[in-house]
């Protein structure tokens, strides 16, 4: 594998904006080059040669131009029409300054399914190209008429035997037909012109629909992207890798950050081929804290709530309004730093790096610079990232940040409950962030995506994926929706909350009656329908009910959970206990959960 970072282009239907608003964000992104979709330039008002000196002036270079359809395998008249068609092409690529074409295998009603036409159609265009000083890369669709897969495209590029036509290679349209990316090694790198990626999640529909409108970014999806182009520069292919992404939310998302988080997804997929493009993600030990940003109200009843649940007010900063909350090395800070009444979010959340300037500098080299801080003279010097929704991410060792708070005395609590650490910080994302945040935690922090799921909440569809790392130890459950509309679904808006991990939910339920905590109280109807689907032991299910402890099991454990009402305007805590080897996050309880929130939140008015 060469150690020489490959060329990085995006195609420009992969942002949003005109074209002048997606050259800009390319360039900003640190791309190399883009792929110029035909739609953008008929869209824009700047000549081709304008256009040109654009990117030039961006330190772009315009590597593609497409598409050209429906040209091969045609009767004469409309091959003569084609062939006109493809001159006008030609004189535009001329004045943008690129070289290459691309040419989509037909989906036309006038084609014929005759390769050996084919192939002579697409030598005369090849001929014409070399003329103008130009090249042909020839792409099967996957939904071509009669050329669908990439070792039928290459019989025939193979068969016209010219030089300046070879092939494209999309990895959307190879893998979304299950082909064989294997066969790619029998290719020559030399009639490989150009290499095209995107990634996809597993959806049974129609191949078409689901290109136009569920690409990924790499990383994002499920493709197996890494053998993919291991493949292909298995062959010598020394061409950009592009990004081409037809994705309904990305085209409607801003273009600045869509196209950082494209590059990141590059700079993660380049790693996984052997590439020196960043430090590797250091090993996490844990959540380090979570720090929720408060008004004075929320706030105060957010320490409320902490006491009840066994946490210590032990320190405040010397220099910002910020409380230390801890219970057996779980910490929670509070900043009063909010203007919004009745305000509690998670501002900031920090991780336990085994390496935290490395963890540093990996998170710059993945596009996520480390944030401006203000601190005092003998502060701990904290590095910090900002996460696509804007929490704060901060990179700690085991604990000398410590010493940024005096110690102050706890007074009269009521004792610990059991919590050993934080489990999950759960966090809700704009919905065009969604894929966003898995990939920035995945490539910044280098925890691990688990597959999506869906399930139907009271207000519609939510989809929910977690990320973690390999021990367990940081876990983060990142949820979306769509929309959110009616008077009565901001009840509970965008929630959040911490999860701790406690060694006895049961006997922490009991004890929290016993202090009037604020628990978060589940209906009848849903330890009527445990019992009829589980037959759990009676004693158990009885215990469940008194203290509004909500159960989950699969085949490697079970897993018992209850929840706080909901604090400002949208924090809760959670208390789980994993049993045996259950890895998941109780998601076929999350309606019932939402369902009581809001039910809650209307009873107070």
């Amino acid at each position: 594998m060469s150690t020489v970072e490959p060329r990085r282009v995006i195609a420009t239907v992969c942002l949003s904006g005109t074209l002048e608003d997606k050259l800009a964000a390319a360039a900003a992104a640190g791309f190399d080059g883009v792929e110029l979709f035909e739609n953008d330039l008929i869209a824009s008002a700047a000549s081709p040669a304008e256009i040109r000196q654009r990117c030039a002036d961006l330190g772009l270079t315009i590597d593609l131009y497409q598409p050209f359809r429906d040209f091969e395998a045609v009767p004469p008249d409309v091959l003569r029409a084609n062939l006109r068609r493809a001159e006008r092409k030609f004189d535009v690529m001329e004045q943008l300054g690129v070289d290459l074409v691309l040419v989509c295998s037909t989906v036309s009603p006038d084609a014929v399914d005759d390769d050996e036409l084919a192939a002579d159609q697409l030598r005369a265009l090849a001929d014409r190209a070399a003329a103008r000083g130009m090249r042909v890369a020839y792409e099967a669709l996957a939904w071509g008429r009669f050329v669908n897969t990439y070792e039928h495209s290459w019989r025939i590029v193979r068969r016209a035997d010219h030089p300046a036509l070879g092939l494209c290679l999309d990895s959307f349209h190879v893998l979304s037909r299950g082909g064989d990316p294997a066969l790619i090694r029998t290719i020559p790198g030399e009639k490989l012109f150009f290499l095209q990626l995107a990634d996809a999640p597993q959806l049974d529909m129609d191949v078409l629909q689901w290109s136009r409108h569920h690409r990924l970014f790499p990383g994002q999806g499920s493709f197996d992207l890494p053998t993919f182009v291991g493949n292909v520069l298995s062959t010598g292919y020394a061409g950009p890798l592009s990004l081409e992404v037809f994705n309904d939310v990305f085209r409607q998302a801003d273009p600045h950050p869509a196209a950082v988080d494209a590059m990141r997804s590059l700079r993660l997929l380049e790693e996984q081929l052997g590439f020196p493009v960043a430090d590797p993600a250091p090993q996490l030990a844990g959540h380090a804290f979570a720090e929720l940003t408060v008004d004075e109200v929320a706030g105060a009843r957010v320490a409320d709530a902490l006491t009840a649940l066994g946490f210590a007010r032990t320190g405040e900063h010397r220099s910002k309004p910020v409380q230390l909350w801890e219970q057996a090395g779980t910490r929670v800070l509070l900043h009063t730093a909010s203007s919004t009444p009745d305000s509690a979010a998670i501002g900031a959340l920090a991780v336990q790096s085994e390496e935290p300037r490395r963890s540093a500098r990996r998170a710059d080299a993945m596009g996520a610079p480390v944030l401006p801080r203000t601190r005092g003279p003998e502060e701990a010097d904290l590095a910090s990232v900002e996460a696509p929704d804007g929490t704060e991410v901060f990179f700690c060792d085991a604990g000398s940040w410590l010493s940024d708070f005096h110690a102050v005395d706890a007074g009269d609590a009521p004792g610990p409950l059991g919590i050993t650490g934080i489990d999950h910080v759960a966090l809700t994302q704009p919905f065009d962030h969604f894929d966003e945040a898995a990939l920035f935690y995945r490539s910044v922090l280098g925890l691990e995506p688990e597959p999506v799921t869906e399930y139907a909440a009271p207000f519609g569809m939510v989809r929910s994926r977690a990320v973690c790392n390999p021990s367990g130890t940081v876990r983060m459950a990142l949820t979306g929706t769509l929309v959110r509309r009616g008077e009565w679904a901001p009840a509970v808006r965008d929630p959040q909350h911490i999860a701790f991990a406690c060694e006895d939910v049961l006997a922490a339920a009991r004890a929290l009656r016993e202090r009037g905590a604020p628990v978060l109280t589940v209906p009848d109807n849903y330890y009527d329908d445990l019992d009829a689907r589980l037959g759990l032991d009676p004693e158990l299910l009885a215990e469940l009910r008194a203290g509004s402890v909500l159960y989950d099991r699969d085949e490697h454990g079970e897993y018992l959970h209850l929840c706080t009402e909901v604090f400002g305007s949208r924090i809760f805590f959670e208390l789980v206990q994993r049993i045996g080897g259950y890895s998941g996050y109780g998601v076929p309880n999350a309606p019932v959960r939402m369902a009581a929130h809001r039910r809650r939140r209307l009873a107070n008015g």
